[in-house]
């Protein structure tokens, strides 16, 4: 007898992680091209005016203490429903929110070695990025109308 009537052999399972495209119908609205780098350029910019909270839970505390401008969240978080009360509340206190593709690119934009999966970009009066930030804020608002 051989070995392999004992033990059968295992089929190898390739593990698939999902993709964007998997989860895309609770990824809505989602920012792509030049919208999602001049997104990720006032993160980084928000960044180094303190002007930035990062992680869901930051994120969720902005919206409630009404300090939020705008919310940008990953769209490859896994799982996608550890964040997707973010947008319920943000249509409740009417703040834009934006789905950007890659949690890892806005781990890189807010300065931090590990992804990131949502950041709140928050007002401050008189602050040097309020054009920007408004400029930003009305192609979030565009993209939900459309």
């Amino acid at each position: 007898m051989s070995q392999s009537q004992f033990f059968p052999q295992k089929k190898q399972q390739q593990r698939t992680s999902p993709t964007l495209a998997d989860s895309n119908s609770k990824v809505f609205p989602l920012a792509e091209g030049t919208l999602a780098n001049q997104i990720l350029e006032v993160v980084q910019q928000a960044k180094n005016y303190n002007q930035l909270k990062k992680g869901a839970n930051e994120a969720t505390k902005a919206l409630n203490r009404a300090i939020a401008e705008f919310i940008v969240l990953a769209g490859d978080a896994t799982p996608i429903e550890i964040l997707l009360h973010l947008p319920l509340l943000c249509e409740d206190k009417n703040v834009p929110y934006v789905f950007v593709p890659s949690k890892v690119a806005l781990g890189r934009a807010t300065g931090v070695t590990r992804s990131v999966i949502a950041v709140a970009v928050t007002r401050n009066e008189g602050s040097q990025l309020s054009q920007q930030i408004n400029n930003v804020k009305d192609a979030i608002e565009k993209m939900l109308i459309n």
